[in-house]
Formats: C-alpha cells, structure tokens, sequence
C-alpha cells in the first residue's frame, strides 16, 4: 500500500525524483558549426559592416573557425580601433543547455590589445544582441603581462545574479570566485568582472587548445567550467533565457567543437558540481 501511494504522489510531482542522470553524459550534443561558414549564425561588428564580419571569422584547418586569419599583425592599434569587435549570435534562445567550445590564442594582436590583452569570450542569456551585447559572459582572456588567467571570468552586462567569493580583498575587481562550501559569501551585486577560480587549469600562448563549457539552467544558475573543472558559479539569475553568442576582439584566436545540448528538465546544481569537482 505504502509503495502504491510513493507512486501516485511521485506522478503528481509531490515527492522528489531523482534526476535522469543521463543529461549529464557526452551524448545528445548537436554541433554548432559545420568547420566551413557561418550560414546558422548571425554575425555582426560594432559597425554593422556585413563584409568585414564575413572577413574576420573564417573557416580554418579540421573544421576549426579562425579568428581574424586574414588581417595583418597590429591591425586597428592606433586607428579603428574598435572596426573589428564581432560577434556571431546563435539564431534561437536557449534556457536549459550545456555549451561547449574549445580555444587556442593565434600570434597576432588587434583593437585594444594594449589594454585588454588577449581577450575574447562567450556571451549568453543575451537580451539585446549588438556589440557589445547586453546579457552574460563567459570570459576569454590572458593578461601576458602579469601571467594571469581570466578564462571563466563572468563579465556582467547588465543581468543580476547572486555569486560568492572571499572576503578581505580591498577591490572587488579583484574577487575569485569561491564556493560557500569554501568559506565563500555572497557579494553586493555589480557589473564587469568577477573573477573565476584561482585554481583555474589553463593553456595560455602554449598553443595548446582550451576545453570550455557552460551549464546553464534557466534562471536557477549557471556553471562555467575549464578543461573539466568547475571554476565559477552564478545562481538566481535575472534572465532565464536568451541567445549564444562568441566573439573577436584583441587578439587572434582558433574556436572548435561548438556544441551544444539542451535539457528537458532541471538539474540540480549539486550533482553538476559533483560531476566536475
């Protein structure tokens, strides 16, 4: 009798299921990019010029997309200095996905990489698609002057989100993320930069390539993740939907393995921080 009514309340969403841990395997990813042009993918630069956008994402070797393969080294260093900010945007919205993409910095340097370095990044949850867009970053980007990692940054654009990290340091610009289960507390909501994990593995001009991934569920919380290890946490998002976006901006860069997976149902947030502890 007792198991008879486990699962008439089971039925009727009144007891906890288990989730179906198989949204969390490698299956199930649709790939984003067929490794040739950009026909799925809205693309666009800071002033709208069709041609150029086509010009700065090519198709690069073993279906890979090669940023900026065919300007010269120093481009827009001292004039248009913004020209070659891009974007390409994804054609839906997506609510409840895993998005994945591997990088590699190239050699050559453009805009503003006397300020940002070797800087890029992916945006999602966007809610107004321009350059730059308004929504949620996952950040590119290694500051060579001080050998510093910024990959798995969230760079905020105007969204709201509770994240934690440690107390003590005298900026806040200058923050890691740090888990709860770490010591870490919620932070005053802000823009810009929130820095991810100082325990982050990553490649920098090595030309090895970089393995990325965000989980994001809705509006509940988004997980950035690098080479398998989870590096930042968003929760209580202001948005619980919106479009994919990456970019070029200082630096040559090399994107494959564009993918992504959507989810019938929620995730819990502790078996995604199990998986990839």
């Amino acid at each position: 009798m007792i198991k008879k009514i486990l699962i008439v309340l089971s039925i009727l969403g009144l007891v906890g299921c288990k989730t179906d841990l198989t949204q969390l395997n490698d299956k199930g990813y649709i790939n984003l990019y067929n490794g040739q042009d950009l026909n799925d993918w809205n693309i666009m630069c800071r002033d709208f010029n069709e041609e150029l956008a086509k010009k700065v994402f090519t198709s690069g070797e073993n279906g890979e997309m090669h940023v900026f393969k065919d300007f010269e080294d120093g481009y827009g260093f001292k004039e248009n200095r913004n020209e070659t900010h891009c974007m390409f945007f994804s054609n839906k919205e997506y609510s409840r996905y895993s998005f994945k993409f591997e990088y590699r910095w190239g050699a050559k340097r453009f805009n503003n990489f006397e300020t940002y370095q070797y800087d890029a990044g992916m945006y999602y949850h966007v809610f107004d698609a321009k350059v730059w867009p308004q929504g949620l970053e996952y950040q590119v980007r290694y500051n060579h002057l001080e050998d510093l990692n910024h990959t798995g940054d969230i760079w905020n654009s105007g969204a709201q989100f509770d994240w934690y990290a440690q107390e003590g340091e005298s900026s806040a610009k200058r923050l890691s993320y740090l888990s709860p289960e770490e010591g870490g507390v919620v932070q005053k909501h802000r823009g810009g930069e929130h820095r991810a994990s100082k325990k982050a593995i990553y490649n920098a001009l090595n030309g090895e390539w970089n393995k990325c991934e965000v989980i994001v569920m809705g509006n509940k919380y988004a997980v950035h993740i690098l080479n398998d290890k989870v590096v930042n946490v968003l929760r209580n998002l202001s948005h619980s939907k919106g479009l994919i976006g990456l970019q070029a901006e200082t630096a040559e860069i090399f994107y494959r393995n564009i993918e992504v997976k959507e989810f019938k149902s929620d995730i819990p947030i502790e078996e995604v921080l199990e998986k990839y502890k």
